[in-house]
């Protein structure tokens, strides 16, 4: 027994991350992350075989779902949850315990893959076998595509966000060079980090009171000598933010709440397929539901990330106008 790990709620402060989808908050890391401290404590599980676990349970819940009759379908959802919160596990496990690695990050992820497909095609080709509707072939493509398009989607759209981040940074730190200019922050990190920030403030920088680059404040010290600048906030969702007021109080209130705004992403898409389907015996609707709601959602951020290359630009180009009068 490891006397080292600490109480549940120092376990739940180092494991949960700060925002996640809503079926994990709710769903999940209530049961997972006491068991997270139960396995840490009482036994020498590694992060990597709690991987294979959860990946072996997918495949137990995809050979419930090819029998095709609904008991089997109730057991097949069952199987799936649990075979969730083991995936859940493995990063909490090894985040208390320090026993990550890049390794066991790729196979988390390939695996979770491999899971949503083989149970993707043994739930729909079990339902064609009992009913012979054509649907589920499609329905089996369907799953399977749409959950390769979430994740080369999220993999895309945060390189795209890195590089715009990167090309500012780069800019910030030619600018400090000459000019001994303040630190720089990002609006999204700070909102992210301090979800219960002042509201009002945000709103009025929706409504285009306030510019696209503040730039830093200097504050007297208590010696009356003048103290470090404030860090420039760069905020690359603006429009996003002023043609969408109302997101502002909504995406405060579900991070306050460690849920994120993205409300339909792979994980409650697989729940839809795999489990509401399945419980209801409703598969053909819950997985058209799940996948209609999965690409409203991907078109979502994929509109926010169009409006924020427009910010970026103006960021860009505001940069290049400073030198102007500088080089006068």
């Amino acid at each position: 027994m490891r006397r080292d790990i600490p109480p549940l709620a120092e376990v739940r402060r180092i494991t949960e991350k700060k925002r996640d989808a809503w079926w994990t908050v709710l769903l999940v890391d209530p049961v997972a992350t006491p068991l997270v401290r139960l396995t840490a404590k009482y036994t020498r599980i590694t992060p990597n075989q709690i991987t294979w676990g959860a990946f072996l349970l997918g495949l137990g819940s995809a050979a419930c779902f090819a029998f095709g009759d609904w008991k089997w379908l109730v057991l097949g959802a069952a199987v799936y949850h649990f075979s969730f919160i083991l995936d859940c596990m493995d990063g909490k496990v090894a985040r208390l315990t320090g026993q990550g690695s890049v390794f066991g990050a790729w196979l988390d992820f390939v695996f979770d893959r491999i899971r949503v497909m083989v149970c993707g095609v043994a739930l729909m080709w079990g339902q064609y076998d009992r009913t012979g509707d054509t649907l589920y072939i499609w329905l089996a493509l369907a799953v399977v595509a749409l959950d390769t398009l979430r994740y080369i989607n999220s993999l895309e759209i945060f390189k795209i966000r890195h590089t715009m981040r990167k090309q500012i940074k780069t800019r910030m730190r030619a600018a400090r060079r000459a000019q001994n200019d303040a630190e720089l922050a990002f609006m999204e990190d700070l909102l992210r980090d301090n979800p219960s920030a002042d509201i009002e403030q945000d709103l009025q920088r929706a409504a285009g009171e306030a510019p696209y680059a503040e730039q830093p404040d200097r504050e007297a010290g208590a010696d009356g000598e003048e103290a470090a600048p404030k860090a420039q906030v760069i905020d690359l969702h603006q429009e996003f933010r002023r043609k969408f007021p109302a997101y502002l109080r909504a995406r405060s209130f579900l991070l306050r709440h460690r849920i994120r705004a993205h409300l339909v992403s792979g994980i409650e898409f697989q729940m839809g397929v795999f489990m509401i389907g399945p419980i209801f015996d409703a598969v053909i609707p819950a997985t058209i539901i799940s996948g209609a709601l999965l690409l409203v959602f991907e078109l979502a951020i994929i509109y926010k990330l169009l409006l924020s290359t427009r910010d970026f630009t103006r960021t860009i180009d505001s940069f290049e106008q400073e030198k102007v009068p500088a080089a006068a």
